[in-house]
């Protein structure tokens, strides 16, 4: 059986090929109802069309980008009409241009029309905006009225009745209302009305009911997906409005707005380039064009959907929604659905051979029923003689072989991975993850190792200034310190240019808050300098008037540091000033100048770069990230063309930083640890940082730290030996990172989940097996290749989302013991009974009836169970770990065995047993009955935990599995008390009821029996990497 899920039932959890999901798609047989089955499926045929339709969209997009752009520059400005008619809506609104006329400026690059409309400080004017303070927010739905809102066109929500009409395409279901209509005519015509109703009415109401049941489970997952897609959409964008800069929706988008962008940014909108440095725009998702464009005050027009590939600028939005190029893409790009995940298509297989088993089953027992009746008409001399009552019996036997199909085909299994995923997905957002594709749900099951950044997960990322060395001397900074800290021993040209650096040298802003208060808008590092310089008194407007910023070289994870060019105050062209911050060892090696202890520049001698090493190291053991700041007076020409200087410069100080480690990290470390999950940590910091707050976490105990350059030299066999000791790398650049996870899944075949926050961690989000982005400190780019959004950037809350991934998995095999059991019973059954007597005990309406309990109750149960502690206390679900494992087999066989022993002895020594007359065979078939269905609400509970004797542990904190307990016991009730005329059951005597519980409540002690016997365990043979000072994983039925 695992031999052919493998060979026809496997997919990748990531990115799957064609080949494989088509495999999967034609292996697939016996479905009963494709059109609810397959609705989480990916539309395969959809999905090429829509893929042609979106390289078609792109080839216009590229067309309108650099065929048009050379073709307007042989139009004469004086072709257009200068004045154009504005409509009345905009001419009452108070704008002077119109939304189409301004939205095809920027579409078509149309640089005469930017011209003549005067720029983009015409434009501007004739969007009644100051492109200083913004838009007011009272504006925000007359703009929408008029420019359209920031919403592309989706699909509309499927109605609750769609669903019902899903779940009534179901084929056996239309099988059975036929044979249930034929019913109602021929036991009219025989018994009259209404009693010859009563038999197909108690089927159609059945099948009603478990319609409607399935539907308003479907159409449930369907909101919570719905709100999912939503949370995924809503980007988060930095406004100035009303002089004040915020962040806003990228729903709430203006025209008018203007936006800022940094490295990492999602253009939200179209827009024109207001003010910027060295920006560089990826156009590709929208042209397919592969090389990054230059935008400019020459080239400022910029396209939605596009991404920030370096620099940062401030843009005026021009269109939104579906008047921009990406709107009208955006209809393409959801087409065909997500792809299916490697449970969901597994679970199709053991579907399809479940299927096949209960399809020759129902034939088989068709043709058994079938045969003993024709052999009676023969033996009795009545095979010419066919009446009503014949066809009515001979009909009861079709509708029990399809009744068998129903029980037989598992079609919920496949649906309660999607049940299971949706409830974990909607848990996990609530713990502040947001799961962007189902499939990493799973995967993060199965993860054996976690690749994790230090600033921000492991750590606060509330950072504040701690520590400050200048003039060879090294100084506490507290909070409230004013600038006499620094003034005492630093001079003031010094300490003047000190603060330069830090207020101009900068990737963030000092903007006013809502509450008029300054407030420091940028990452947690700018922040702590800038508020760092307005403790010390610095002002950053009197700087930035002072000194005109020429051109600025973003921060990036390659190079790690950032670099500014300003223009000296003195007038004269040919003098200018270069700032350099970043890591000090890197700005330390492109410096050969030292300001010494009298404030005076000198040459840096060997002596003295030693002795800021130690400074350097100093800091770091402290566990402080360490900043250097340098700069570089330059005489001769300093235009823009040039670049910013790479050496040669003086150092300055050395800021010491000190960020926290979070609160539950050093205890979620532990708990990856005993779970079998290795943690190592992958940041770009000073290794001696690295080292002291790796210890803090417990992650590094006696393994390797090592350093990026160092990782990147090493051959294969080096590689081969250090990583798996490897716990730490310390200043490693993105692409390390990448190579770290491309070898440890590759050469050690280990599930890998990497945390990534910048535009350069894509790569290794993309390859790992489950990508984590922050979703505070992380770039868009980063979150839009992630699978996984951590949105409090919390490593606690990556274990949260490994200890779901497990649940998942668990509840999904839970369900399949519980199904296959009720199937194996269900089948013998019936097939047992109709071969030696002739008739099936249970009835069509008891069947859908008990169809009903094992899959859909059965799923809303079992596969919504909330995760427990036990769960990380084993080892990871290993790639190649059969998912039927030999403990499920030893459930699902010792509970088939007692259930099919105890209802066949029923069946054919009932009446003795129960002393019932020989008139009494409705009473003893709803003792039958009564007791196959709470042999199952029994197993159900059984089903909670596959290994552990205590099954009611935790099952008062799963309200879902009560109610659906409860609700089935209650309606059991009904049936057998109240609804027998169309159930054909008869109401019980307290006696036979406490019978009938006792025989479910018995599969209690056949599990418990069950439990202590040993079988060989899937995960026997796993080892977990060691690691001192924590104990070695427990393996065997006790893992669990």
């Amino acid at each position: 059986m695992e031999r052919y899920l493998r060979d026809n039932f496997y997919v990748q959890p990531k990115r799957p090929t064609s080949d494989a999901l088509r495999r999967w798609r034609s292996a697939v047989a016996v479905v009963k109802n494709p059109r609810r089955r397959f609705r989480m499926v990916a539309n395969l045929a959809q999905r090429a069309e829509a893929e042609q339709k979106r390289k078609k969209s792109q080839e216009k997009v590229r067309v309108a980008l650099y065929v048009q752009k050379a073709a307007l520059q042989f139009i004469s400005a004086g072709n257009r009409s200068s004045e154009y008619m504005l409509s009345k809506e905009v001419q009452e609104a108070g704008f002077g241009i119109e939304p189409d006329e301004l939205a095809e400026i920027v579409h078509s690059h149309d640089t005469k029309s930017l011209e003549r409309n005067e720029g983009v400080e015409g434009l501007a004017k004739r969007v009644c905006v100051s492109l200083q303070d913004g838009i007011h927010s009272q504006d925000i739905s007359h703009r929408q009225k008029i420019f359209g809102c920031n919403q592309y066109t989706e699909k509309p929500q499927r109605s609750f009745w769609m669903f019902v009409w899903d779940a009534m395409q179901d084929l056996t279901l239309m099988i059975l209302i036929v044979c249930a209509v034929i019913s109602v005519g021929v036991g009219i015509s025989t018994e009259g009305f209404p009693k010859g109703m009563y038999d197909g009415v108690g089927i159609i109401l059945c099948i009603l009911l478990v319609v409607f049941v399935t539907s308003i489970s479907d159409y449930r997952q369907s909101l919570q997906f719905k709100d999912l897609d939503k949370e995924k959409k809503n980007v988060r964008i930095q406004v100035t409005r009303e002089g004040k800069r915020q962040k806003v929706s990228i729903y709430e988008l203006v025209v008018g707005d203007i936006v800022h962008l940094s490295i990492g940014d999602v253009i939200p909108a179209d827009g024109i380039f207001i003010s910027g440095f060295s920006l560089l725009i990826d156009e590709s998702s929208l042209s397919g064009e592969s090389e990054a464009v230059h935008v400019d005050h020459e080239k400022p027009f910029l396209l939605s959907g596009t991404s920030v590939q370096d620099g940062s600028a401030k843009m005026l939005v021009t269109s939104v929604g579906m008047r921009t190029e990406w709107g009208k893409l955006m209809d393409t790009l959801n087409e065909g659905g997500d792809d299916e995940t490697p449970l969901q298509v597994k679970l199709n297989g053991v579907a399809t051979i479940i299927g096949k088993i209960g399809l020759g089953f129902a034939v088989l027992t068709f043709l058994v029923l079938t045969g003993r009746y024709l052999l009676e008409k023969v033996k009795h001399h009545e095979i010419a003689h066919w009446s009503m009552d014949d066809a009515s019996k001979l009909l009861n036997f079709f509708a029990t072989a399809v009744i068998i199909i129903v029980v037989a085909v598992p079609e919920g299994l496949p649906l309660a991975v999607t049940l299971s995923l949706a409830f974990a997905m909607k848990k996990l957002m609530n713990d502040k993850a947001l799961v962007r594709h189902l499939s990493a749900c799973e995967t993060m099951g199965s993860a054996g190792c976690i690749c994790t950044d230090k600033t921000g997960t492991l750590t606060t990322n509330h950072m504040v200034v701690d520590k400050l060395w200048i003039c060879e001397q090294t100084k506490a900074i507290k909070k409230g310190d004013g600038e006499s800290v620094l003034k005492n021993f630093v001079p003031e040209e010094i300490f003047d240019l000190f603060l330069q650096s830090i207020f101009q040298n900068t990737g963030s802003e000092i903007v006013k808050g809502e509450d008029g208060k300054n407030k420091v808008m940028g990452t947690p590092t700018e922040t702590a300098l800038l508020e760092c310089g307005l403790m010390l008194g610095g002002d950053s407007k009197s700087y930035n008037d002072k000194y005109k910023i020429m051109k600025v070289e973003p921060f990036n994870s390659e190079k790690k540091k950032m670099s500014v060019l300003v223009a000296l105050p003195d007038g004269t062209i040919n003098k200018s000033r270069a700032f350099c911050k970043g890591a000090s060892e890197i700005v330390l090696k492109n410096c050969n100048k030292v300001i010494n202890a009298d404030g005076k520049v000198v040459d840096l001698n060997e002596e003295q770069r030693k002795s800021i090493i130690e400074v350097i190291d100093g800091f770091a053991c402290e566990a402080l990230r360490t900043l250097g700041i340098a700069f570089k007076d330059m005489e001769g020409s300093s235009s823009e063309s040039n670049g910013i200087p790479e050496d040669n410069y003086t150092f300055v100080a050395i800021i010491g930083i000190k960020d926290p480690v979070r609160p539950g990290v050093k205890e979620a470390v532990k708990t990856c640890l005993e779970a079998g999950i290795n943690v190592r940590m992958v940041t770009g910091d000073n290794i001696n940082t690295a080292k002291a707050i790796a210890k803090e976490c417990g992650i590094l105990t006696d393994g390797i730290a090592i350093e990026g350059p160092e990782f990147r030299n090493k051959s294969q066999q080096e590689l081969e030996e250090i990583i798996p000791k490897l716990q730490v790398m310390a200043r490693s650049l993105p692409l390390d990172k990448h190579k770290l996870v491309t070898h440890l899944r590759n050469d050690f075949n280990e599930v890998v989940a990497v945390t990534g926050d910048g535009t350069n961690d894509a790569p290794a989000l993309h390859e790992a097996d489950i990508g984590l982005a922050m979703g505070i400190a992380g770039t868009e780019v980063a979150k839009e290749n992630a699978d996984v959004i951590v949105m409090d950037d919390n490593f606690a809350t990556i274990v949260n989302v490994a200890k779901w991934g497990r649940s998942v998995y668990i509840n999904i095999q839970k369900f399949v013991q519980f199904q296959l059991t009720v199937n194996v019973v269900a089948l013998m059954l019936n097939f047992v009974s109709a071969c030696v007597s002739g008739s099936a005990p249970l009835t069509a309406v008891q069947m859908l009836w008990v169809n009903m309990i094992m899959d859909t109750l059965g799923a809303l149960a079992l596969a919504t169970e909330p995760p427990h502690g036990g769960l990380m206390k084993r080892p990871p679900i290993g790639k190649d770990t059969k998912f039927i494992t030999p403990v499920m087999w030893r459930n699902i066989i010792g509970q088939s065995i007692y259930q099919t022993i105890v209802l066949l002895l029923l069946k054919f020594r009932g009446k003795q047993i129960l002393k019932l007359s020989d008139s009494d065979s409705t009473l003893l078939n709803t003792v039958i009955f009564n007791a196959f269905v709470f042999c199952q609400v029994f197993n159900e509970i059984n089903s909670r935990d596959m290994e552990k004797i205590n099954v009611v542990r935790g099952m008062l904190s799963s309200w879902v599995f009560l109610v659906v307990i409860a609700s089935t016991v209650t309606f059991q009730v009904v049936i057998v008390e109240f609804l027998g005329t169309f159930a054909q059951t008869v109401p019980l005597s307290k006696d036979l009821w406490l019978f009938s519980v006792l025989i479910g409540a018995v599969s209690l002690v056949i599990a418990v029996v069950l439990k202590c016997i040993p079988v060989g365990t899937t995960d026997s043979h796993y080892q977990p990497a060691s690691h001192d000072g924590y104990e070695q994983l427990p393996s065997g039925p006790d893992m669990a």
